[in-house]
């Protein structure tokens, strides 16, 4: 089921295999044609063949970034690997080796067509990122669970299936099961799956099926929530307010205060604790909301700048090589001057205002910390003289011994609570103002590089015209 060692020395990629094997591909192929120039450019192979090489390990093939087409059959590989830039791969044959797990195909987004054939491999699973596999050969494995089918209903493009060879398939409802629970697949092991087929294993397999489909259902449905979460979440962050849209902020305040939740119990705290976080998170949610509309704002001010540009550089274009220095020094310069003093201008704005409104939270971080100092005072007092009605938790006497014991505690959880505050607004005012400078920093950057293209323009420009006129000098002395 398996290759075995032979005589050959086993042998690991390296540049040379890899340079005597694009050479070897025929004048006929992309890669023939690359060997016969002066050094090889791998990024630009397209297709590689690898079998019969008694390769043991895969690597070196990061330079292969736009490879489409990997054969790697009849070899003695035992783990996939190395393969992880090549991004760009659609067909993959790792058949005829010693894979005894998949793996190592994370990055393989644009996979379509996968061969396995003849391996150790004895579960189908780490396939998760190949959404786009169509054709999937596992035959002649160990693979022995039908669970195994299960996993293959999530990719939704899968129409060719090969599993013959393994302990699977010599199941009496092999075939029904798989054509149950995989109803898209068009071939299986190399025949094609008819229509009666498909209806009998439907109907033997259909209780099954339909709890199988209901699980399914609540599964994605879960995904998406999340998915729409994590995405509404991401827009927070762009408008750097995530987590301002409730008491989250309040909330940690309070999960470190140790003597501030003790406080808590006391009389009276309970309920000016809850008028407090009420107006924090009022004042939280005024910033959020302040934030989307200023993120609104940043990104139209973008897209309009963006739109400005290109057609700036269309309408250079049309005007022709010899009008790029005047028309980009009259048009784009003065767009990206304008565009760099609007979106500062935004940003120092919205990190005004909302400083501003940070400074509400503050406020009201004084106010409570004076009546919470106040009330406790007051109960020490109480208890000094023996006049508290209510008896207090046993983890909150201890700080009521003297003033300085109060004291400390009430300024240690006040402490906290700025803390908190302050390292929100220093985190959101280091971010916008990070976000701004690598715009403009990556705007001028991108202006550098059209300068230095415009320039290479306006040479060879300048060399064409002056090739015309040699021509037409030689020929006026011809003539």
């Amino acid at each position: 089921m398996h290759r075995l060692y032979n005589s050959l020395e086993p042998r690991v990629m390296d540049e040379d295999m890899l340079k005597l094997a694009v050479g070897e591909q025929g004048p006929r192929e992309e890669a023939g044609q690359l060997a016969r120039q002066e050094g090889i450019l791998f990024k630009d192979v397209l297709s590689l063949r690898l079998d019969f090489q008694n390769i043991l390990r895969i690597d070196s093939l990061w330079e292969f970034e736009n490879l489409t087409k990997l054969q790697l059959d009849n070899n003695i590989i035992e783990k996939i690997e190395g393969l992880e830039q090549l991004v760009h791969l659609v067909w993959l044959d790792l058949s005829f080796n010693n894979i005894e797990a998949i793996e190592g195909l994370d990055t393989l987004v644009n996979l379509e067509d996968l061969s396995l054939f003849n391996n150790r491999i004895s579960k189908i699973d780490s396939l998760d990122a190949l959404v786009k596999l169509q054709v999937l050969s596992l035959g002649n494995n160990q693979i022995g669970n039908m669970m195994n089918i299960i996993y293959l209903r999530r990719f939704k493009d899968l129409r060719t299936l090969s599993l013959s060879g393994n302990p699977i398939a010599e199941s009496e409802d092999y075939k029904m099961f798989v054509c149950a629970y995989l109803p898209d697949l068009v071939y299986l092991d190399f025949h094609r799956i008819d229509d009666h087929m498909k209806e009998m294993a439907e109907s033997k397999h259909q209780y099954s099926i339909d709890e199988l489909k209901h699980r399914e259902n609540l599964i994605q449905s879960r995904l998406e929530d999340e998915q729409a979460q994590q995405e509404e979440l991401e827009k927070h962050k762009a408008a750097f307010v995530e987590h301002l849209n409730g008491s989250f902020l309040f909330d940690s305040m309070y999960t470190e205060d140790v003597e501030g939740n003790k406080l808590a119990y006391l009389p009276g705290i309970s309920e000016l604790l809850q008028a407090y976080k009420d107006k924090f998170v009022i004042i939280c949610l005024n910033i959020f909301e302040y934030g989307l509309k200023q993120q609104e704002k940043r990104k139209l001010e973008l897209d309009t700048f963006n739109e400005c540009v290109q057609e700036a550089i269309q309408e250079n274009q049309e005007q022709g090589k010899h009008r790029i220095a005047k028309f980009e020094e009259k048009h784009l310069l003065e767009t990206i001057n304008m565009f760099e003093r609007n979106i500062i201008d935004l940003v120092a704005l919205f990190i005004e205002n909302v400083q501003s409104t940070m400074a509400q939270c503050r406020d009201l971080e004084n106010h409570h910390h004076e009546k919470l100092l106040e009330i406790s005072i007051n109960t020490l007092e109480k208890i000094l003289k023996g006049d508290v009605d209510e008896d207090l938790p046993d983890d909150l006497r201890p700080l009521f011994v003297d003033k300085d014991t109060i004291f400390n505690a009430v300024g240690a959880s006040h402490d906290i609570h700025l803390l908190k505050i302050d390292n929100r607004e220093d985190e959101l005012v280091t971010r916008a103002n990070s976000w701004c400078t690598h715009l403009v920093d990556t705007i001028h950057k991108n202006e550098i590089m059209r300068n230095r293209r415009r320039v290479k323009e306006i040479n060879q420009y300048i060399d064409h015209m002056q090739n015309e006129l040699d021509s037409l000098e030689c020929s006026d002395v011809i003539d």
